[in-house]
This record gives C-alpha cells, sequence and structure tokens, in this order.
C-alpha cells in the first residue's frame, strides 16, 4: 500500500451514519507504510471492521484517521492499539475478536502480538491463544474450574459452548477426567430420529455438529477420531444418557433450552464420582412445544442457591461473533420488552 494514497471509508448508500457527536483525530506515528497496510488490510477491510464494531464512520489519509460516532474516542484509541499490533499482516478475525475485547474493557491487552499477561484461566488445547475475551468469559472458565456443575446461560455468539468444550479439553489433556461426554436435546425431530434416512449416526449427526466442529477446532480431527474410537470421547443425544452413572468424565449439555424439567433433573442426576458438568443454554430461543416449560429455565429457579453450582448470565456485551451480532441481539431484545 502506497503511503501517497488517498483513502476515504465513506458509507455506502443504505447503511446508517453513525450518531452525529465530537469527531476524533488520529495521527499515527513513526508513519510506516507496512505497518499502516498491515493495519488496514486488503481494501481497507480492516478498518471497515472497526467501523462497524464501534458504529463509527472512519476516513483515511495516509496515517491520518478522522473518525465520527458516539464511540469516537474508544475507536482512535483502538486504531493505535491495532497500529501497534501490526507488525505482521492483522486478520479479519483478530480485529473482531480484539474488539470484543476492546469494547468490554477498553485497556487490556489482547492477542499473543499485544504485551502484558492474559486475564483468567489459560486453557490447554491446540489454540495456543484460547483465553476468556469478556469479564463474564473470564468468570465462566473460573467458574468451570472450581465448581463441579456450572451453568452458562445467554445469547447466542458468547462461547457458552465453546469455552465449555475447551475447559473439556483442558481437564482430558491434564489427565482430570478420564473421558469427554457431549450431548444436547434433537428437539427439533422430537427425539424421534426414525422417519430420518441413514442410519442412526447419520439421523443424529445433524443435530451434534457443533460439537463435533469445537472439538475439531481445539484437538485436531485426527485425534478426535481416535479417540472417539476408544471411547474417550462420546457424543449423543441427551436420551441416550439415561439410566447410566458418569464417573470421571466431563459432560457437557447444549441447547439445554430445549430440555424439558423431567430430561433436565435427569441429566443431573447421572453425575458420577470425579464428573464435572456444564449445561448451556439460551432461554430466548426454546424450540419446545407451546406450553412446555423449559428445564433450563426451571433449573435455574431451582438451584441459583445451590451450594457448589454456579451459574454464568452473559448478555449481548460478551457477544464474540461478528460485531453485527451485539446490535442484532440488542434489536431483537429491544422489541422483545415492547411486544405485548
Amino acid at each position: 500500500m502506497s503511503s501517497e494514497k488517498s483513502n476515504a471509508i465513506k458509507p455506502t448508500a443504505g447503511t446508517r451514519t453513525a450518531p452525529k457527536s465530537k469527531p476524533a483525530e488520529v495521527t499515527l506515528a513513526p508513519v510506516d507504510n507496512v505497518l499502516l497496510a498491515n493495519l488496514c488490510g486488503p481494501l481497507d477491510e480492516n478498518i471497515r471492521q472497526i467501523e462497524t464494531g464501534f458504529d463509527v464512520v472512519i476516513r483515511r489519509r495516509n496515517e491520518r484517521f478522522s473518525i465520527s460516532g458516539e464511540k469516537a474516542a474508544l475507536t482512535a484509541d483502538a486504531i493505535r492499539h491495532f497500529y501497534g499490533m501490526a507488525r505482521e499482516p492483522l486478520s479479519v478475525d483478530e480485529i473482531q475478536l480484539g474488539l470484543i475485547e476492546l469494547i468490554n474493557a477498553p485497556v487490556r491487552r489482547i492477542s499473543r502480538k499485544a504485551e502484558g499477561p492474559v486475564d483468567g484461566p489459560q486453557l490447554v488445547t491446540r489454540k495456543t491463544e484460547l483465553h476468556g475475551r469478556t469479564p463474564r468469559q473470564v468468570a465462566y472458565l473460573k467458574a468451570i474450574q472450581e465448581h463441579d456443575i456450572t451453568f452458562g446461560i445467554g445469547p447466542a455468539g458468547t462461547g457458552k459452548t465453546y469455552l465449555a468444550v475447551a475447559s473439556a479439553v483442558d481437564a482430558f489433556e491434564r489427565d482430570l477426567v478420564e473421558r469427554i461426554i457431549l450431548t444436547r436435546p434433537a428437539v427439533e425431530a422430537g427425539e424421534r430420529l426414525g422417519f430420518l434416512p441413514g442410519d442412526l449416526t447419520q439421523k443424529i449427526d445433524p443435530y451434534l455438529r457443533p460439537l463435533y466442529d469445537a472439538l475439531y477446532d481445539l484437538m485436531g480431527h485426527d485425534r478426535v477420531s481416535k479417540l472417539y474410537e476408544k471411547r474417550a470421547i462420546e457424543i449423543a443425544p441427551l436420551a441416550f444418557m439415561r439410566g447410566r452413572t458418569l464417573n470421571h468424565a466431563f459432560i457437557i449439555l447444549d441447547e439445554a433450552q430445549n430440555t424439558t424439567p423431567e430430561q433436565m433433573k435427569m441429566f443431573l442426576t447421572r453425575i458420577g464420582i470425579g464428573a464435572k458438568a456444564v449445561v448451556t443454554g439460551d432461554i430466548t430461543q426454546i424450540d419446545l412445544p407451546k406450553g412446555q416449560k423449559s428445564g433450563l429455565r426451571e433449573a435455574h429457579d431451582i438451584l441459583k442457591g445451590v451450594r457448589g453450582l454456579a451459574f454464568t448470565e452473559f448478555t449481548k456485551e460478551d457477544v464474540v461473533r461478528h460485531p453485527l451480532v451485539a446490535r442484532i441481539v440488542a434489536a431483537y431484545e429491544s422489541h422483545a420488552k415492547q411486544t405485548p
């Protein structure tokens, strides 16, 4: 990227412009064309990600940035921060994850390219940079380590399931448990899978695929396959847990908002000696038949004060997907409050 090129990021037709407020000006120094190119990304894609994340408008001329919007000052700090990290090209993922941390804790250092230690527990997985990126995520990881049963409740994209699987992998790698068991209710098919084509594995695979994907990401496909063959990893519908006692295992119940109260009680009473369990779900996305009470909602009401259990309740501020996801969640929350 040439330093002589003038480039202005402007909102396209149909794009909501940022609210008016005092603009912020940033001049990066010392000027380094390589750092500037690494910061901006191909065709200024990283700058557009920063715009979206903070809901601002950024105009750039070489190393000078003009920022308009309610979060102009925070955006200016973010640009300086990412410029300091730009010794290597910054990916869109690094920008998006960094924005989440900066929005929730502006002074926190992010990524292995930044200086200083990372907050919260350090997990032993294939992804060496994995850690809690918001205060609630850090609290969630600590709760999982310190309690035998932990509930993670909140909207999509807050890392509930992924961090739970990462904690399970960490416990397995440290020989704290002998097995990893991942389960979720196949409520979309009413747990009656006979009408679906294929053998049993093929019938239940679509409902369990997100759990496989998390394991593959954290352990690698080959290792997961070998451990699955040795029964050190088990992924199955919730109905398959009935009648079992699960000892020395790390058990995760995902999509728990779609359990009935009876299923939730059945699952929680499966926990055996040396076992640890994490229950995750979003009580705003219940797919049970109309009139059927959610087991997760009931468990939250009944077990909130039980010693030895921990509850972490995530909000839209903890969303670590595309920056727009947090605003989508907020819009739905606002609409729900206004709807009778």
